[in-house]
């Protein structure tokens, strides 16, 4: 019975409140990128800083940012531009032998022109070995806005060589702690994801947690306590209107979008226990998915949005249980430790990521839902609120870097690393957002 109430608070509340955070004296909007680890299998490209033509804009340069973009991903090995033998910037001046000789793999070369308040990138992607063009595209976009550009460069890059899409547009949303004079102030805040242009969205006295994006990147749905209980929000980014969407009695917690943006999943204990439900985010209907005197809650829909992810811990401890469609009978999916929680699926069905006690710490695993087999993928020891790409390649989670709270990025086989800290103070539940078009 301990063990259940001990459940109860920890996992129904999203992490207990304030004990989400260290205390700080502040906290920055930005967050810092630090690369820990890097991967042994990395391929070797080289990103040749792009001529240029016309008055750039200042700060960094597109091709330093496409460098640091294909270097997080833990899938590249990037050559310092220190280290070129030379700096060409179109086919003509591209010398194979020359890159072979440095052991590179690929060269990305380009050039870049200024046009009123207009940027415009030509590049061109070659394969050394085979010493051939496999990519070449022109791009613009407004001057004050060359970051977007270098992200979509990035993108491109990346699916040239890997077929996957690249993720390096994309966005995260996460929630900071200010501790001034012994007052809280929570932020919600959005970024690119290496922490670059952030925003707060939102700042409130009391928490704010379990930021889950929209299928279309337009919207956020969180938890906020600024009534005094637990309520859910949706939130729209452009307009910054905000519905008040589930504040029943008791619990309103954890929600998280359908693939087609139309309802949420949420936890919700307004019938007495801590269920799953489903609601209709037009008519505010709500549908119980789960029935059971245990906690069932964190749920998330699979990569076919017909069957649902969720803890619980009918068991005697919190387990991931996946139901094939509501009303299924649950099936329980992970077994290799007493505690594992926040189930988090890829895009594409082949792994469940989620955080998995062992010997004391609080790591992140992924099971492998083809054959049951489970990893533990980190090897520090507080993790907490795993968010997958939506590419599948990386993985986003809270963590503890020499005391301090961070969020670190992996591959999604753990084999590379970079965190992102704030540059003061406590940032916590990360949600990587969707790839829009």
């Amino acid at each position: 019975m301990m063990q259940k109430r001990l459940f109860s608070l920890s996992r129904v509340l999203c992490y207990a409140m304030t004990l989400m955070f260290l205390a700080a004296s502040s906290a920055q909007a930005e967050l810092l990128i630090r690369v820990t680890e890097g991967a042994d299998s990395a391929i070797p490209l080289s990103v040749v800083p792009f001529s240029e033509s016309g008055s750039m804009p200042t700060g960094d340069k597109l091709s330093s940012i496409v460098q640091a973009d294909l270097a997080m991903s833990g899938e590249f090995r990037t050559l310092p531009p220190e280290k070129m033998l030379s700096l060409p910037s179109k086919r003509s001046d591209v010398y194979f032998r020359d890159w072979r000789m440095l052991g590179q793999r690929y060269v990305l070369v380009g050039e870049l022109t200024r046009n009123g308040d207009r940027v415009k990138a030509r590049y061109e992607l070659f394969d050394v070995n085979r010493e051939e063009r496999i990519l070449g595209e022109t791009a613009t976009a407004p001057a004050s806005n060359v970051r977007s550009l270098a992200h979509h460069v990035s993108d491109k890059v990346y699916e040239a060589i890997t077929g996957v899409p690249g993720a390096f547009s994309t966005k995260l949303a996460y929630v900071t702690l200010e501790r001034t004079n012994g007052q809280a102030r929570y932020r919600l805040q959005v970024s690119d994801i290496d922490g670059k242009r952030a925003r707060i969205r939102l700042e409130s006295k009391e928490p704010i947690m379990s930021p889950a994006w929209s299928p279309d990147g337009k919207k956020l749905a969180y938890v906020s306590f600024e009534t005094g209980k637990p309520a859910i929000y949706v939130h729209e980014l452009h307009s910054g209107q905000r519905t008040k969407v589930a504040d029943f009695p008791g619990l309103n917690s954890a929600p998280s979008w359908s693939l087609d943006g139309q309802s949420l999943l949420m936890t919700l204990s307004k019938d007495g226990n801590a269920e799953v439900y489903r609601m209709d985010l037009q008519t505010k209907n709500t549908e119980k998915l789960t029935n059971h005197w245990a906690i069932d809650t964190e749920a998330v829909w699979d990569s076919s949005g017909k069957g649902i992810f969720f803890t619980s811990d009918r068991s005697g401890g919190p387990q991931i249980y996946y139901m094939a469609k509501p009303g299924a009978e649950p099936r329980r999916i992970t077994f290799g430790s007493r505690y594992n929680a926040r189930p988090r699926p890829d895009s594409k069905g082949e792994y469940v990521y989620y955080v998995h006690q062992r010997d004391g710490a609080f790591l992140i695993a992924r099971t492998n839902l083809k054959n049951d087999e489970e990893t533990v993928l980190t090897r520090t020891q507080s993790d907490e609120s795993p968010s997958v790409s939506p590419n599948g390649r990386m993985l986003i989670y809270a963590t503890k870097h020499s005391g301090n709270s961070v969020l670190t990025v992996i591959s999604a086989d753990g084999g590379a690393a970079y965190s992102l800290p704030a540059a003061q103070g406590a940032v916590r539940d990360p949600a990587w957002g969707p790839i829009v078009q």
